[in-house]
Formats: C-alpha cells, sequence, structure tokens
C-alpha cells in the first residue's frame, strides 16, 4: 500500500512536471505541489482502491486531509480542463499499476 502511493507520487511528479521531494515534505507546500498531491491522493483513492486512511498513511497525512482532496477534486473536475488532465493521471495510474490495484 505504502509502496503504491510512493509509485503514485512519482507518477505525477513527472506526469505534472514537480518535485517528488516536495511532494513528500510534511506540511503544507506551494499550491501548485499541493494540487499535485491532491490529484495523487485522489487517483490513489479511486483507481488504485486504498482506503482513505491507507492513501493518509502512504502520503503521511491525516485521512481527514484525504477526504478534503478527493471531495476537492471531484468538485474541480467541473471544469473540463482541470477534468482532461485528473482522466489523463486516472489512464496512465490504470495502465501503470494495473496488476497492483490494492486487494
Amino acid at each position: 500500500m505504502i509502496e503504491l502511493c510512493e509509485a503514485m507520487i512519482d507518477l505525477t511528479a513527472a506526469l505534472f512536471t514537480v518535485s517528488s521531494k516536495e511532494m513528500r515534505k510534511p506540511g503544507r507546500s506551494r499550491s501548485e505541489i499541493a494540487r499535485v498531491r491532491q490529484i495523487a491522493m485522489y487517483v490513489s483513492h479511486v483507481v488504485l482502491g486504498l482506503s482513505m486512511s491507507e492513501v493518509g498513511k502512504g502520503f503521511q497525512r491525516e485521512r481527514t486531509t484525504v477526504l478534503h482532496a478527493c471531495h476537492l477534486i471531484e468538485d474541480l473536475r467541473d471544469d473540463d480542463e482541470f477534468d482532461c488532465l485528473v482522466a489523463k493521471a486516472e489512464r496512465i495510474a490504470q495502465a501503470a499499476f494495473k496488476n497492483r490495484k490494492a486487494a
């Protein structure tokens, strides 16, 4: 589970050209780093099937932070351009982790 989150961090960091080291830092981050982390948490929950608690452990965040991220990303998907970005991340995660999803 933690390995899946670690891989998801690396994948989304590469996809959105941000530092995976920055994404792993505890505490608050710049808004663009935080947004990419939120997308990664959302995809980890929705595509990989990890519980919000598992995602929280994997990202070293509270479960409530994951819950907030998932609700926020869902709301932001009303914007077509943003939805395309998230859908792209979902497709890449599905392909990359097709044999490694949570049981």
